[in-house]
C-alpha cells in the first residue's frame, strides 16, 4: 500500500506545471502539435516569438496613433449655435468655477475668464471609432495573453525570445506608443 501511495504521488509530481526555467528545446507551445523536433524547429519557435512580440508593440503604437488622430477629430468637429440656448461666452460668466483675471504679455493686458475643470470629459460614442477600438483592444488581449502563454511554459528560449521581440518592438516604434494628451 505505501508503494502504491508512492508511485501515485511521483506520478502527480510529474503532471504539475514547472515552476522553475529550464533549458530544453522540445517545449511545447501553444498545443502537443506545436513541438519543436530538432534545435531548427526550436529556432524557428523562438523566432516566431520575436515576432510576436514585436507585433505586440506595433499593435500597441497603432492604437496609439489612432487615438491620437480620433481626439483630434473629435476636437476639430464644428459646433453650431442653437437658437434660445446661452452662448458660451454667457455661460462661463455665469459660471461659478470660472474666475475673472487679467492676462500680461510683453506689456499687452487681455481679459480672460479661467475656468476650472470640474469632471473628465466622456468622448460619445461613434460608429466610425468604437468598433476598431474595441477590435484593437481584442486583438492587444489576445497577442497578449499568446506571449503570456509562452512566458509560462518556463522555457529560457521562449522568455528570452519575448524579452527580444520587446526590445526591437519598442526599438522601432515605441516612440509612437506615448499618447500625447491635449
Amino acid at each position: 500500500m505505501d508503494m502504491d501511495m508512492g508511485s501515485s504521488s511521483s506520478s502527480s509530481n510529474s503532471s504539475t506545471m514547472m515552476s522553475v526555467f529550464f533549458t530544453a528545446t522540445d517545449t511545447s507551445l501553444y498545443s502537443m502539435a506545436w513541438t519543436p523536433s530538432s534545435v531548427g524547429t526550436y529556432a524557428g519557435t523562438c523566432i516566431f516569438l520575436i515576432m510576436l512580440a514585436t507585433l505586440f508593440r506595433f499593435i500597441l503604437a497603432f492604437k496609439a496613433r489612432a487615438e491620437s488622430r480620433w481626439l483630434d477629430a473629435e476636437l476639430e468637429r464644428r459646433y453650431v449655435v442653437v437658437p434660445g440656448k446661452p452662448a458660451l461666452a454667457q455661460q462661463i460668466s455665469q459660471d461659478s468655477a470660472s474666475k475673472r483675471m487679467v492676462l500680461s504679455e510683453n506689456g499687452v493686458e487681455e481679459d480672460v475668464m479661467v475656468l476650472k475643470k470640474r469632471h473628465t470629459h466622456v468622448r460619445p460614442w461613434r460608429l466610425s471609432v468604437d468598433p476598431l477600438r474595441a477590435l484593437l483592444d481584442t486583438l492587444l488581449a489576445g497577442v497578449g495573453y499568446l506571449l503570456m502563454i509562452a512566458v509560462m511554459s518556463m522555457n529560457v528560449g521562449y522568455f528570452l525570445s519575448i524579452l527580444g521581440g520587446t526590445f526591437l518592438g519598442s526599438l522601432l516604434v515605441g516612440r509612437y506608443i506615448v499618447i500625447m494628451e491635449h
